[in-house]
């Protein structure tokens, strides 16, 4: 009796703390560029030394994603956030990092030539909707390893009719319960946009280490059955405005991952060091400094 006791208060805390972590808002910002084609290469090398500067010197951190399958030369930085005001402080951390490896003057022109490689962007807060993500990790350890095992994400964006929310949270609260039930499980993590976006849009993601991992996923289909997936079909024409699904892989070059997801795959996350001159100590060496000053 004493042991069920021990092992029921364990549980008890254990779902505690699950809660808690669950309850925890957390929101994704998001900074999408549309490049020019022309300027693929010159983007890369500036995103690099970007990435470089903040691993250096404790900056921002946040992982790069490449659309392969949807617009090309569309490039995703995602940064974690616990808070609005976290905004803020990965912000002045960014910028820290580019102003203490380059200096003001560099790092504004290194910003200018970053602009001038775009055609477009876009600037996005979403919010983490834990309550219909299906199978979510139970804690950060559990978030860390799936974001650092995965090597590819396919994530279908739907805009929500207006006056449809409720509607449309009913669905994937269904498709939620539909998947947690299924085996082997599935994780998909659900986000809502609560800025930089017209109305209400949804983003739902499946995160996985190689392209065939997708081909192991249930279609909604086989997960609702046959009388689930009609209510599906019917659900979705009366409250989906339009939707668009993208596959995309991880940029590690370009990232720079948070510590702990950098900890699953080291290999992958931590790009090896460029080798530098032995009187340089800065992620960009003097003399390209005062060259980029001139310019």
């Amino acid at each position: 009796m004493k042991l069920r006791a021990v092992w029921t208060a364990v549980v008890l805390l254990w779902l505690t703390a699950w809660a808690a972590a669950q309850a925890q808002e957390q929101y994704l910002d998001i900074y999408t560029a549309q490049v020019k084609p022309e300027k693929r290469a010159e983007f890369d090398a500036i995103s690099k030394k970007m990435a470089a500067a903040n691993r250096q010197n404790k900056g921002d951190t946040w992982v790069t994603t490449e659309t392969v399958y949807g617009p090309m030369n569309r490039i995703t930085f995602v940064s974690f956030r616990t808070s609005y005001s976290g905004a803020d402080e990965g912000s002045a951390a960014f910028f820290g990092a580019l102003q203490k490896s380059l200096g003001p003057a560099a790092t504004e022109k290194l910003f200018q030539d970053f602009n001038q490689c775009l055609v477009s962007s876009r600037t996005e807060f979403r919010r983490r909707r834990w309550d219909l993500s299906s199978n979510a990790p139970a804690d950060a350890a559990g978030a860390a390893k799936l974001l650092g095992e995965a090597r590819w994400v396919r994530t279908a964006a739907v805009r929500i009719k207006p006056g449809q929310l409720a509607a449309f949270e009913a669905l994937l609260k269904e498709i939620k319960e539909a998947r947690e039930k299924a085996s082997p499980p599935v994780t998909t993590l659900v986000s809502q946009a609560v800025a930089g976006q017209e109305g209400t849009v949804f983003y739902v993601s499946t995160l996985q280490p190689s392209m065939a991992g997708f081909d192991g996923i249930p279609t909604i289909q086989k997960t609702l059955g046959e009388e689930g997936y009609a209510r599906y079909l019917k659900t979705s024409a009366e409250v989906v405005e339009s939707s668009e699904t993208v596959i995309s892989h991880f940029l590690p070059d370009l990232s720079n991952a948070p510590a702990d997801v950098v900890a699953v795959a080291p290999d992958y996350w931590k790009p090896k060091a460029v080798v530098a001159a032995k009187s340089s100590k800065s992620v960009v060496n003097a003399a390209e400094v005062k060259k980029i000053e001139k310019q």
